[in-house]
């Protein structure tokens, strides 16, 4: 599946990168508009955080509410920033808490409308950039993100680390979350959950295994389903995926050699195997890169969609420590699956190289 192989130079992947990011926002996601740091204002005052962004004669505001746990210092310190339009913020929260991480719920849905096809192009990146943008909600929120980040930088009274930033959500809102850390390099962790289609699953994998008999969201479904891609997705790859020139594995590779732990469940809609193939393959980003330890791959079942297992906190914790407050040990190279199957003969037929 897409031979990584020809890259030998840590150099290479850079440029490669590169590319690799503009064939998504040209096939998949739609554009994510730039924005200079000088039209973005940011104000805080209690716990609410204002953000504001001026392009030419139009300007756009939303808000965030920043919870920062009993006995933090009142220095910077690491902030989760969850999607939550899905309805839902389900990581364990006392992994947070515990470790001096302050915690704020984005309204993703406010800022890239998910209410079927009908509400393509509503939302506050629309009312800025107009409704025929091509950008995707994903990418919208994505955006959105990118200027909680820039305010929070131009805010220093919030008492926020902006160099410790990390993202989450899950489902649809996992989806977003690996859109944002895949989109902005400021993003030190994130921890898409239950993502499926869109998100850790491959698009190849699901449909073959869809094509096997099995009940599993494909690319078709999935661009017909809400705005979370450009509009031109689904009737340009929906029935030859193959020809899609990067895959999810891709995607989740962008976020290296930053910190990357996907969370799954044993959900045949969500790819069972599909997302521990493109979660393995994605891995070996990592190990080119070196870095092994800094991506995680974690799938387990016998749990509700979007419930949190305590046998997964071990992970988190390790990942929370680790990368986002900083001086954690535990281990966290890991690539586990509750039964499924990464057939690496079939889909990655080439060797992880060694970048120098």
């Amino acid at each position: 599946m897409l031979d990584g192989s020809r890259i030998t130079k840590k150099s290479e992947w850079a440029c490669r990168r590169a590319e690799i990011k503009a064939q998504i926002e040209e096939y998949e996601s739609g554009p994510k508009p730039a924005v200079s740091k000088d039209d973005v204002t940011g104000d805080f005052s209690g716990n609410k955080l204002t953000v504001g962004v001026n392009e030419g004669s139009k300007s756009v505001s939303f808000s965030i509410d920043i919870n920062r746990p009993a006995g933090a210092p009142s220095a910077p310190i690491p902030l989760l920033i969850s999607l939550y339009g899905f309805g839902s913020v389900t990581l364990d929260a006392s992994v947070f808490s515990q470790n001096g991480v302050a915690t704020a719920l984005f309204n993703n849905n406010d800022m890239g409308a998910q209410g079927g096809g009908g509400t393509r192009g509503t939302g506050i990146f629309y009312d800025l950039y107009g409704k025929d943008h091509p950008a995707s909600s994903m990418i919208a929120w994505a955006w959105g993100i990118s200027r909680i980040i820039d305010a929070l930088e131009k805010t220093p009274s919030a008492n926020i680390d902006p160099r410790r930033i990390a993202v989450t959500g899950c489902s649809r809102d996992g989806k977003g979350a690996l859109t944002a850390g895949a989109f902005d390099e400021r993003i030190v962790l994130t921890i898409p959950q239950e993502s499926g289609a869109g998100g850790s699953a491959s698009w190849r994998v699901s449909q073959a295994a869809k094509d096997a008999g099995e009940n599993v969201q494909t690319l078709s479904h999935a661009a017909g389903e809400q705005p979370w891609f450009r509009e031109s997705f689904g009737s340009t790859f929906g029935n030859k995926v193959t020809t899609l020139p990067f895959d999810h594995h891709m995607v989740m590779g962008l976020v290296a050699p930053r910190a990357l732990l996907v969370v799954d469940n044993r959900i045949d809609w969500l790819g069972i195997d599909s997302t521990f193939t493109a979660g393995s393959i994605a891995h070996a980003i990592w190990e080119g890169l070196g870095v092994p330890d800094r991506m995680a791959y974690s799938q387990l079942g016998g749990h509700e969609h979007c419930q949190f297992p305590a046998q997964q906190r071990a992970i988190l914790e390790a990942y929370v420590k680790k990368f986002l407050v900083g001086g954690g040990t535990d281990d966290t190279n890991l690539l586990e699956s509750d039964g499924a199957k990464a057939d690496l003969s079939r889909w990655m037929t080439w060797t992880p190289p060694n970048l120098q």
